[in-house]
């Protein structure tokens, strides 16, 4: 990489006048997200792009001194994915905020990646349609966020990740090539499809610039929602198991364990039974929605929950708090590291099982929530202190075994980044491992697009996190 670092920020404020910070205690913001880590040092310049054609000029500069580009929204990631340090250039999309088109008879809007996810949905509920993906942060990730993690949220049991509401991108390479892959039609099988490809790359491959998205018409009728104490988590798991394979489609089912309830009623005042063990959260929409959660119900009651079914507005939100209460809960009690991790929806009262053992075996508080519809864990750490303590980081990892070993995944919703780079290749395998950094060499020949997210050059899990580990710490 270059080193004359002057003749790169005198090329950059010469090719986007106004567009470039360098003020170090602005650029530190850009040296850690929300996931635990911090880079040694903030990065050397932040472009703040506010079209196509900046994004395009930052890459020709970025590829011309090989020097690193990292694509930012609003700094929300909870796996390091977009954390800059010394030497790299942050490419700044949150500015990129416009709606350029909606339409409502193709039932797609065209918008740029800084949109803000809830600010999106509250403009196109004026026209009878919303975008499906529904991440926690909604209202304050960006759509381009989203598209780079392929974001989840609660609805992803009945909707799908953010992968299935994409149509098509307008994506700038290293060189600052613009590329449009996907396609507007709602069918189209020409060639591979890159526009996939694309979507979970976490700013590897291209910077999106535009996105054409998939979206629904608002759900007709009234929503019904389902809430059931459980003496155990493994009862709350074993219903949610039944639900699904009953044939039942919610549109969100979550859970709560019992070290999460226990933090909302301290925080909340609420109180709640005794031998309550595990919360289940069910909510059904559409037409038959009352009668759906009905029947839900059964099956969680026949699974030993006590059970309330409402599809009174105001019910339905006294439900919806113990589940939306729990991270605001959780922080109140200290620092906060939240994880991720997916298995399948059989394996999740194993997988509660095997948090309870790595809780003891490292001394440490895992409270959990998890999207159950589709067996998507969020354990959370809660400790003292802005730094990540060693035994945490031990026990997260001997997490992500577990789900490997479940025969699940590292990641349902916050992708890869840093945080779990070391890893990947015991969930890929060699070959595929092989084959995925081959296709990041292909589109970023010169390896500056968000360079060390993802894939890593160390050969093996412990070097790994050992890089990791040094700059852990947490800015909520």
């Amino acid at each position: 990489m270059l080193t004359d670092q002057a003749q790169v920020l005198d090329a950059l404020q010469q090719a986007l006048p106004g567009r470039v910070e360098t003020d170090p205690s602005t650029l530190e913001q850009y040296a850690a997200d929300r996931s635990g880590h911090r880079a040694a040092a903030p990065p050397l310049a932040a472009v703040h792009a506010r079209s196509v054609e900046d994004v395009q000029a930052a890459c020709r500069i970025a590829s011309e001194y090989r020097i690193p580009l990292v694509a930012r929204g609003t700094g929300t990631g909870l796996a390091g994915g977009s954390i800059a340090g010394q030497g790299e250039v942050v490419l700044s999309l949150a500015g990129m905020d416009s709606i350029l088109e909606i339409s409502p008879e193709n039932r797609l809007a065209v918008v740029q990646p800084g949109i803000i996810n809830g600010e999106l949905n509250r403009v196109l509920a004026d026209h009878g349609l919303w975008w499906a993906p529904d991440p926690a942060s909604k209202d304050i990730c960006t759509v381009g966020g989203n598209i780079a993690t392929n974001a989840g949220g609660l609805l992803c049991a009945k909707y799908g990740v953010t992968r299935e509401s994409v149509l098509a991108l307008k994506v700038v390479l290293a060189d600052g090539t613009l590329l449009s892959v996907g396609h507007r039609t709602v069918k189209g099988v020409t060639g591979m499809d890159l526009c996939a490809l694309m979507i979970g790359s976490e700013g590897t491959l291209g910077i999106v610039v535009e996105a054409t998205l998939k979206l629904q018409p608002v759900v007709a009728g009234t929503k019904a929602t389902l809430g059931a104490m459980f003496a155990s988590l493994e009862q709350a798991a074993d219903a949610a198991t039944s639900i699904i394979a009953g044939g039942h489609q919610p549109a969100i089912m979550e859970m709560v364990d019992q070290r999460t309830l226990r933090a909302i009623q301290a925080h909340t005042g609420q109180q709640l039974a005794e031998d309550a063990g595990a919360f289940l959260l069910v909510q059904c929409d559409g037409p038959q929605a009352l009668e759906q959660a009905q029947a839900i119900g059964q099956v969680a009651s026949d699974a030993g929950g006590q059970v309330q079914v409402s599809d009174d507005p105001v019910e339905s939100e006294k439900l919806f708090e113990l589940r939306r209460g729990a991270f605001a809960a959780l922080e109140s009690q200290g620092t906060m590291l939240v994880e991720d991790m997916a298995v399948p929806r059989d394996k999740m009262a194993e997988a509660f099982r095997a948090i309870r053992a790595i809780e003891e075996k490292y001394q440490v508080q895992i409270p959990t929530t998890c999207h159950a519809g589709d067996g998507n864990l969020h354990p959370a750490f809660v400790y003292e202190g802005a730094q990540v303590p060693q035994n945490v980081w031990d026990a997260a990892h001997e997490m992500f075994r577990t789900a490997l070993d479940l025969g699940g995944t590292l990641s349902g919703e916050h992708g890869i980044g840093l945080l779990k780079r070391g890893w990947l290749k015991d969930e890929l395998g060699e070959r595929q491992y092989q084959l995925q950094y081959g296709i990041k060499e292909l589109f970023d020949p010169l390896g500056i697009l968000n360079p060390g997210k993802v894939f890593t050059p160390a050969t093996t899990n412990n070097t790994t996190m050992e890089e990791t580990r040094a700059t852990g710490s947490h800015t909520p």
